[in-house]
């Protein structure tokens, strides 16, 4: 069985969709490691996420900042972290044009303390790792939103950024903090850059959840301009799989996209759940939200060559299986 490069890993963000969904996929695969999740459970963390997993003796809790300097220290002090996993974000993209000040403080400023710590911790100096940290890493969570939009194609891992939104635009502003600790200090970092998730935990403001709800409860769905913008949809776990693979295999400094190729614009994306659910579906079609990016895609040419990575859920189970999943709770 594959080793964790780490014994003791710090995951930001645990308690959040994709983030709850890592820790159990880890503690599952892997024996030894021991996590520690910090949270801060904001409106997106949930300690409930936390549930399949909140007794495993590997698995400690934290609530916390990461923008909290001190707390950062003592953590890494005290539980010896030799690994950190960053998902612990400000996501809602309608939040960040109302407010962006917090996606600047948490995106942008945690991550800054975060490297800086992991740097404090266990380099001697510049390019130097003290021997016990020698595998140590700091691998960044982002999203394909801080490419912009595509009318045609797929954005590869060349392409610059050009994001549209305060959000996108802290996420990318984060990423790029991550790669000068890498090029300047010589941390050993790596970057992944996902398209849109589903799956269970995820918070009910995101798209297919809202439309789940809406139609459970024979409501019109919402939906921005006139339904035409597309995204590229991967179930969580095939998500998770690429994030393991990439902290444990990728070379220092790389940066992959993760995507599963199953585009599709909201309107269809609504058409496909109304034929699971067999229930008829009513939109209100609402102002188009401001910055809105058209399409999404991502090559994953290089994850595949480099890593061997291939999403194994196949997307309609996946999304049925979810689906049963959210009808059936309580």
């Amino acid at each position: 069985m594959l080793k964790f490069r780490c014994n003791n890993l710090l995951v930001t963000g645990g308690s959040g969709f994709i983030g709850s969904n890592f820790i159990n996929y880890v503690l599952n695969k892997y024996n030894e490691v021991k996590i520690y999740n910090l949270d801060d459970l904001t409106y997106a963390g949930d300690k409930s996420n936390t549930n399949a997993f909140k007794e495993n003796r590997r698995y400690n809790f934290i609530k916390g900042n990461i923008c909290d300097s001190n707390l950062l220290h003592e953590i890494f002090k005290k539980y010896k972290i030799d690994g950190v996993i960053n998902f612990a974000a400000e996501s809602h993209v309608d939040n960040s044009i109302e407010n962006p000040n917090i996606f600047v403080n948490t995106n942008i400023l945690g991550v800054f303390e975060l490297l800086k710590a992991a740097c404090n911790f266990w380099m001697d100096k510049n390019y130097d790792y003290k021997e016990e940290f020698k595998n140590s890493r700091f691998h960044q969570i982002s999203t394909d939103e801080v490419y912009g939009s595509i009318d045609v194609g797929s954005f590869t891992e060349a392409d610059k950024y050009k994001p549209n939104s305060p959000y996108s635009a802290s996420k990318a502003s984060a990423d790029m903090l991550v790669r000068s600790f890498n090029k300047t200090y010589g941390l050993n970092t790596t970057v992944s850059i996902s398209s849109n998730n589903f799956g269970i935990n995820q918070n009910d403001e995101k798209l297919i959840p809202k439309i789940l709800n809406c139609l459970k409860t024979n409501s019109e769905i919402p939906i921005y301009g006139n339904g035409s913008n597309s995204r590229d949809w991967i179930f969580v776990e095939d998500n998770c799989s690429a994030i393991d693979l990439i902290f444990n295999c990728a070379k220092s400094g790389e940066e992959y996209n993760i995507a599963s190729g199953n585009e599709l614009t909201n309107l269809e994306l609504v058409s496909l759940i109304s034929e699971i659910m067999l229930i008829e579906y009513k939109i209100n079609f609402v102002s188009d939200r401001l910055g809105h990016d058209f399409r999404y895609s991502l090559n994953t040419e290089k994850i595949k060559k480099d890593l061997g990575w291939f999403p194994t859920n196949e997307f309609k189970i996946s999304l049925k299986n979810y689906i049963n999943q959210q009808i059936n709770k309580k």
